[in-house]
C-alpha cells in the first residue's frame, strides 16, 4: 500500500508540471504573435520597403510624392527602435527618392545610413518654415511718411573716430514732381559745423553709399547726438528741408568691430520759433489694460540756460500727481551744454483708469552746475479740464482716446510753479 500511494502521488505531481509547463509555452507563444499582429498594424498605413529598393529602385510609380507641397526632409525611424510604441500613422507619408541630394553617398566610407533597411518615414520637416523673416523695412511705410533714411555708425577707439555711413533714404515727398536731395549730417550739441552729401539729381530713392568722419574723446561720445536733415534743391538752387532723423548715442554700445546699420523715418522739423522759454517735445502713451502710464521725454529746444559751458547738465523731471498731490518723480540723464538736448528717455507709471479725471503730470526742466543750485529753466503740465487747457488738455485727452498708441507733441515752457 505505501508504494502504491508513493506512485500515484508522483503521478499526480508530474501531470500537474506537464499541465503548467504547456500553459507556459501557450501564454509564450500567444504573446508573441499578439506582438506580431501589432507591428504590422502600426506599420499597415505607411509603405515600407527593404534596403534595396530604398535606395536604388527609382522605377517604383509607388515612389513619387503625391504632395504638392514644397520639398520637405523626412524624419526616418531606424529599424532598431521599430518596437517602440509609435502612434498610428495616416497621413500616407512615401519614403524619400534616391535621386534626392540627401541620400547615402554612393561612394566613401560606410556611414551609419547603411543601417537604415527597412525603415519609414514617419513625418516631414517643412524647410518653409524655417526661413529667416523677409526684410520689409523698404516696403512698409506707414500712412503719412514722410521719407526714411539708412546709416551705420562705428566708432575706432583708437583713434577717438566716430565713422558714419550715409547708405540711402527711401520714398521722399518733396513738394514738386522731381527732387534733387542731399543731406547735412551734425554732430550735436555743435550746431555751427556739419559734413554734407554730394546731391543726386532727380530722385525720390537716392543711393548715397559716402563715408564722413567725427573726431570726438571717447568720454564724450556718449553725450553727442547725430541729426541728418534732408534736403530737395530746386530749379532756382533753393533748399528746401523735406525732414530730419535725430539719433542719440547714449544708448549705442559702439566698438571697432560693432557696425551698426539702422534705419529711421523722417520727421517734419519744427519751423515755428522758441517760445519765451523753450520747447519741450513728448509722448504720451495708456495701456489700460495695464493701467500704465508711458511717457517718453524725446527733446527740447531753445533753453535759455544761465551758463553756457560745456560743465552744463540740463535734466528733465517727470511727475505724476494726482489731485495735485505728488505721487512718483522720474529724471532723465544730464545732456551737457546745449540748449537743445535730445534726451529719447521713457518712463512709465501706475495709474489706475479710474483715476485719470484727478491725475496730471508735470515736466520741469532743470539746470544743473557743478556746486551750485538747481535752476529751473521751464515747466509744463498735462492733463484733464481740472487742471489744463489749450494744447496740454488735448495732449492728455488724445492720449486716451488712442489707448496703447504713443501720441508725440511739442510743447511750450512756462516758468511759473
Amino acid at each position: 500500500m505505501p508504494e502504491q500511494a508513493v506512485a500515484v502521488a508522483g503521478a499526480v505531481i508530474g501531470g500537474i508540471l506537464l499541465f503548467v509547463l504547456i500553459g507556459m509555452t501557450a501564454y509564450l507563444l500567444w504573446k508573441k504573435f499578439c506582438c506580431l499582429l501589432s507591428y504590422e498594424k502600426l506599420t499597415s498605413s505607411v509603405k515600407t520597403t527593404n534596403a534595396n529598393a530604398f535606395f536604388q529602385d527609382q522605377t517604383n510609380p509607388e515612389m513619387q510624392l503625391k504632395s504638392t507641397r514644397s520639398r520637405s526632409v523626412p524624419f526616418i525611424i531606424p529599424p532598431t527602435l521599430h518596437g517602440r510604441d509609435w502612434i498610428n500613422l495616416t497621413n500616407e507619408e512615401q519614403v524619400q527618392e534616391d535621386s534626392d541630394p540627401y541620400m547615402i553617398p554612393q561612394s566613401g566610407p560606410r556611414s551609419s545610413f547603411h543601417s537604415l533597411a527597412g525603415a519609414y518615414v514617419v513625418g516631414t520637416i517643412n524647410p518653409e518654415l524655417y526661413k529667416f523673416p523677409e526684410d520689409k523695412s523698404e516696403t512698409d511705410f506707414p500712412d503719412g511718411n514722410i521719407g526714411r533714411l539708412w546709416f551705420s555708425i562705428e566708432y575706432e577707439q583708437e583713434s577717438e573716430r566716430l565713422l558714419v555711413s550715409l547708405i540711402k533714404v527711401r520714398k521722399l515727398q518733396p513738394p514738386a514732381d522731381s527732387c534733387s536731395p542731399f543731406v547735412k549730417i551734425y554732430l550735436l550739441p555743435d550746431e555751427r559745423s556739419y559734413l554734407q552729401s554730394k546731391t543726386k539729381r532727380k530722385t525720390l530713392n537716392p543711393q548715397f553709399d559716402e563715408n564722413f568722419v567725427f573726431q570726438v574723446s571717447s568720454k564724450m561720445l556718449l553725450q553727442r547726438t547725430l541729426k541728418f536733415l534732408v534736403y530737395h534743391v530746386d530749379k532756382h538752387k533753393k533748399h528746401h528741408l523735406l525732414g530730419q532723423v535725430i539719433f542719440p548715442l547714449k544708448n549705442e554700445v559702439l566698438t571697432d568691430d560693432n557696425k551698426l546699420v539702422i534705419w529711421r523715418d523722417l520727421e517734419k522739423e519744427n519751423l515755428e520759433p522758441p517760445s519765451e522759454y523753450g520747447d519741450i517735445q513728448f509722448s504720451l502713451s495708456y495701456n489700460d489694460y495695464l493701467g500704465r502710464l508711458t511717457v517718453v521725454v524725446l527733446r527740447a529746444r531753445g533753453l535759455k540756460l544761465q551758463e553756457e559751458s560745456h560743465a552744463v547738465g540740463v535734466y528733465v523731471k517727470v511727475s505724476l500727481m494726482n489731485h495735485n498731490k505728488f505721487i512718483k518723480s522720474k529724471k532723465t540723464a544730464a545732456v551737457l551744454g546745449t540748449p537743445n538736448p535730445v534726451y529719447n528717455e521713457t518712463f512709465s507709471f501706475k495709474a489706475d483708469q479710474t483715476e485719470l479725471d484727478t491725475a496730471s503730470l508735470s515736466l520741469s526742466v532743470l539746470q544743473s552746475i557743478k556746486g551750485e543750485k538747481t535752476l529751473l529753466l521751464g515747466r509744463v503740465v498735462v492733463g484733464p479740464f481740472m487742471y489744463t487747457r489749450g494744447k496740454e488738455l488735448e495732449h492728455w485727452n488724445e492720449m486716451i482716446s488712442k489707448p496703447k498708441e504713443l501720441v508725440k507733441r511739442w510743447h511750450a515752457l512756462c516758468h511759473s510753479m
